[in-house]
């Protein structure tokens, strides 16, 4: 019985002994073939399509330069074009002897189970590799742009404009694109693999054009839009948004172009975020030499910007609405230092605003509103004290710096010193109503101009002429006053601000009553015989004539202070050409 239990146990172990024994076999038939590629490239290893198993790194790089001739060129093809990119053109270069140690290196990771399953394999599939090559890649992504510009075409967008009043849709067209990082991949592919067979450039279509049913849909979103319009405003920044402004809002497959958005909330921010403003002030001699109101630190929020945008979009396409007009959402940072920190003279706070736009002007006249502007800089005035623009501009002639420019006299437009400076006199009245002080004296011009109705009423001007005509007003605040003047000639845009005390004074100026109309006369043509015959030049515009009327009032807590009605006469204007009778030059 003891016997027979032994021999159960004998042949209960047998399979494991044999086990161990196979393995053992393996393990040396391993180390044997391991042992046998030492400093060896394994079997079925190819680099550029060439055998290197068995093979020492000088052995690999014998055979490589041997049996390896690199492509002069690679020839692109599209369509009926070819194009050859040449190694010398890309400076490349092959290193036979890196692509032999990489060759080496297959299969030795480190990794000894990685590697004896890979070593195993590689005796029944092939390993391949390309050669190493060193070339310029800046050469040859420049080859490729040349090679992109001739085969690829750009699309055409879809676009909407207005003409004659009728919106017209561009469907657009499809374009073609080179897949540039695929082709310079396999180019380089073929150069390392020393395959000198043509490539088929690859072509991506991009197909942003309307088909009929996207291009009426775009249309009618259009036509919605169409005499409707949106003004963003902030503080002196305003901006107009209407017809093909607005169309271009619109995305052409449907809700809103996005880039757009962005791109003019972007635009919108720049102009208006600042950072906080400390006030500084400095007095000397009865004048303000520096002066910086405080001023709150300014962000757009962009996000609810452009969400305002958006949904006013949607209200003008699926409403009557005609006007939108929407304030920019801000977010105020306060300043450390505030304005009435920062003197004992009562410039507290900003009182009134005037703001006139010059567009049109010639180069005289803007030099002109800048420097007769400038004479306000810092300009104090005490309280019950009346001010006067001429007295305080000084003499308007080319000794004191003007130079000539368009001016009214004797009732023609001629060239004179100081043409522009009645901008000025413009900008300070509108401030001076604006901040609810009374006005001593003021003079409308003889004929409506164009650049005092640039985004205002007509009839709120006021002329000056030493010693016909000036415009005065009084300080009858209990505090000193401070008139500042902005002067942006790239804005064309003259701004008055006036600073003092808010003793709780509110302004109100009417909407003027315009009646009297009246046509301008026929055009004037006056030969000149300083003019070369044929030639015309304009010296006076046109105007039409009317009675224009506003009513300014002022009130505190509800009480009139005063009040006062501003009329202005302008006559009907001629324009006046010269003609040239003189000899032809």
């Amino acid at each position: 019985m003891k016997s027979y239990f032994c021999n159960l146990r004998e042949i209960k172990f047998k399979p494991t002994k044999y086990l161990i024994i196979l393995l053992e076999i393996l393990v040396l038939i391993f180390s044997l073939y391991n042992l046998s590629f030492t400093n060896k490239i394994f079997p079925n290893v190819y680099v550029a399509g060439i055998d290197l198993g068995g093979k020492t790194i000088n052995e690999g790089t014998n055979t490589l330069s041997a049996k390896i001739k690199i492509p002069d060129k690679i020839t692109l093809i599209a369509e009926n074009q070819s194009f050859d990119i040449t190694k010398d053109s890309i400076n490349l270069s092959a290193d036979f002897e890196k692509s032999a140690k990489a060759a080496l290196d297959v299969h030795r990771t480190g990794n000894l189970l990685l590697d004896f399953y890979n070593r195993f394999s590689t005796l029944f599939s092939k390993t391949t590799l390309g050669l190493r090559i060193y070339k310029d890649d800046d050469k040859l992504e420049k080859n490729i742009f040349i090679i992109a510009g001739q085969v690829g075409t750009d699309p055409v967008y879809p676009t909407i404009k207005l003409v004659s009043n009728e919106v017209i849709v561009n469907k657009g067209k499809p374009g073609i694109n080179i897949n540039t990082n695929l082709l310079k991949a396999t180019v380089g592919q073929a150069f390392s693999y020393a395959n000198g067979s043509s490539i088929q450039i690859p072509l991506e279509g991009n197909y942003p054009a309307l088909n009929d049913h996207e291009a009426d849909l775009y249309k009618k979103r259009a036509e919605k839009l169409l005499n409707k319009n949106i003004t963003l405003k902030y503080d002196l920044n305003s901006y107009f948004y209407s017809n093909e402004k607005l169309f271009e809002l619109l995305n052409p497959r449907g809700e809103y172009n996005d880039n757009k958005l962005s791109s003019i909330v972007g635009l919108i921010s720049n102009d208006i975020n600042r950072s906080p403003q400390n006030s500084t002030f400095a007095f000397k001699e009865g004048r303000v030499e520096e002066f910086t109101p405080a001023k709150d630190g300014v962000k757009v929020k962009e996000e609810a910007l452009k969400n305002m945008l958006i949904g006013n979009l949607r209200t003008l396409e699926s409403s009557d609405e005609k006007t939108i007009t929407l304030e920019i959402p801000v977010e105020l940072t306060s300043p450390k230092i505030k304005t009435e920190d920062v003197n004992n003279l009562g410039i507290e706070k900003l009182l009134g605003r005037g703001v006139s736009y010059f567009r049109g002007s010639i180069a005289g006249r803007i030099y002109n509103i800048g420097l007769a502007s400038s004479k306000f800089k810092g300009v104090l005035i005490p309280p019950s004290e009346t001010i006067s623009f001429n007295k305080t501009v000084g003499d308007v002639s080319d000794l004191t710096g003007y130079k000539q420019a368009y001016i009214i006299k004797d009732g023609k437009t001629v060239l004179g010193d100081g043409g522009g400076v009645c901008q000025v006199s413009t900008t300070l009245f509108r401030a001076a109503l604006d901040a609810g002080l009374p006005i001593v004296e003021r003079k409308a011009h003889s004929y409506r101009v164009s650049y005092y109705e640039q985004g205002s009423p007509v009839g709120i001007d006021a002329t000056v002429y030493d010693p016909t005509a000036d415009l005065k007003f009084t300080n009858n605040t209990p505090f000193h006053l401070l008139i500042q003047p902005q002067f942006d000639a790239k804005k064309y845009m003259l701004v008055f601000e006036i600073y003092g005390t808010n003793d709780g004074r509110k302004s109100e100026v009417s909407k003027p009553a315009v009646s009297g109309l009246t046509p301008p006369p026929d055009d004037l043509y006056v030969d000149d015989p300083t003019l070369p015959a044929g030639k015309i030049k304009q010296i006076d515009w046109k105007a039409w004539g009317s009675k224009v009327s506003f009513n300014y009032k002022v009130t505190r807590k509800g009480e009139v202070i005063f009040s006062k009605t501003f009329i202005s006469n302008y006559r009907p204007w001629q324009a006046v050409y010269l003609r040239g009778t003189g000899p032809s030059q």
